[in-house]
């Protein structure tokens, strides 16, 4: 049974003007000796495109989807497993990501509950095997029912710490019989709302212990999978505890958890953090710890996760640029954790907004391996700091002073003159790149 009457998409150009086919994404196209599609590793999100219907903080659903016509909750599950791989497959989309509670639905038990699962995950290694789509990454839904009320891993109750355990365990063992090639922790509503009832320090360090957990646990059932933290500020607790990448990284140095993790980094999260989306794949990349990326864009005018489409060429531009800097995606991919506008409930709107994501980064890529390729950028970073690669700045860089040396140099000689940043001409250059790249 098919649910979509939509064909295969495929590429066939700029100058196209068949909405239903790739302008940018040739997957087989070579972008710096490397197929394009092993740079973007694109892959489709199970829980925005097959489970969102439409709901907004203000109204409730608009989207009435022909697999989800069945009244038993298995079996419409089912159905969705058939349904997203149509489409993937449709899309040219070689990998999905998935919450546990996403592809199967939730027992009166955790016993009932895990059953369900491994006859959904049945279901879903059926398609894998018939398609070779992979899966990317798993995770684990503990934030969306009422016992996560105060946190999962950093709740003020025992048991529904146990209890989050319990699901991280199974949704690991999940992922790692689907292929998983990494794990995502989310911290949901790992955060507080007001310090007059909250243990900080406590709640911090059970984050810490049932992360170590999970790392015994990896090893115990040998998942060598990599596994990912998700930043997220603010939504749905005023404080998170995963706040930024600035913020992850100091909570797992603190812990000794470095070297078991990296980051899954979201646009829409950076800039509810008020970085940029380049910002924190930047600070990943410098502290190497970039892991994986969930592409979407936010509504600067609007205070929540939007989670729209990305379409903005110059953010994609600059978070490529830093992906090919950091040596691109290895276990990791650009994952769309995107939804449709509530408006557009068609089926064939997820073509549509998929098309224009994959568009957006195969051309932002091509414009950040030219940017790249020409070292337009790399270049002028030289020449600005070129004073630390002799003399003075060498020394500095070195380690070979301290106080006392640096004093006796600035008494002799003062301050050379400073020049210009030349900001504007850089992002002028930046706009000419994505304009004339084809």
């Amino acid at each position: 049974m098919s649910y979509f009457n939509v064909g295969k998409i495929n590429y066939e150009g700029a100058e196209s003007k068949n909405p239903f086919s790739f302008k940018f994404y040739n997957p087989e196209e070579l972008v710096l000796g490397k197929p394009m599609k092993d740079h973007c590793r694109f892959a489709m999100s199970y829980w925005h495109t097959f489970t969102y219907m439409g709901n907004d903080p203000f109204g409730g659903a608009t989207m009435y989807r022909p697999w989800d016509v069945t009244e038993d909750s298995v079996e419409k599950a089912i159905e969705r497993v058939h349904a997203a791989f149509e489409f993937m497959e449709k899309m040219q989309i070689p990998f999905f990501c998935f919450h546990d509670a996403d592809i199967a639905p939730r027992g009166k038990t955790l016993a009932e509950t895990n059953e369900i699962l491994d006859k959904i995950v049945a279901v879903i290694k059926e398609e894998m095997k018939r398609t070779g789509i992979k899966c990317l990454w798993g995770t684990t839904n503990a934030f969306g029912d009422d016992k996560f009320v105060h946190g999962a891993g950093t709740s003020c109750n025992a048991t529904v710490f146990a209890y989050a355990a319990a699901q991280i365990k199974k949704a690991m063992e999940i992922t790692k019989e689907l292929g998983g090639e990494n794990y995502v922790f989310w911290g949901g509503r790992e955060g507080y709302e007001t310090l007059l009832n909250t243990d900080t320090g406590l709640e911090l360090d059970n984050l810490a212990r049932l992360l170590k957990m999970a790392v015994d646990y990896a090893k115990e059932i040998n998942f060598t999978g990599q596994f990912l933290i998700e930043p997220k500020p603010k939504e749905p607790t005023k404080h998170q505890y995963d706040f930024d990448t600035a913020t992850v990284l100091a909570f797992l140095r603190k812990y000794d958890l470095i070297d078991y993790f990296k980051l899954n980094i979201e646009a829409n999260h950076a800039t509810l953090a008020q970085h940029t989306f380049q910002h924190e794949l930047n600070q990943c990349r410098i502290n190497g710890v970039l892991g994986s990326v969930d592409a979407n864009q936010g509504d600067p005018m609007l205070g929540w996760d939007t989670d729209q489409f990305p379409t903005n060429l110059y953010d994609t531009v600059l978070a490529m640029y830093e992906i090919l800097l950091a040596g691109g995606l290895t276990k990791g991919g650009l994952n769309f954790d995107s939804k449709v506008r509530r408006g557009s409930f068609e089926e064939d709107d997820l073509f549509l907004a998929y098309i224009a994501g994959m568009d957006t980064f195969a051309h932002g890529l091509k414009v950040a391996a030219a940017l790249l390729d020409d070292k337009v950028l790399e270049d002028f970073k030289a020449k600005r700091y070129a004073s630390y690669t002799e003399g003075l700045g060498k020394d500095i860089v070195e380690g070979k002073v301290g106080f006392k040396e640096l004093e006796a140099y600035s008494l002799e000689h003062g301050v050379t003159k400073n020049t210009s940043g030349r900001q504007e001409m850089l992002e002028a250059i930046l706009n000419q790149y994505i304009v004339n790249v084809k």
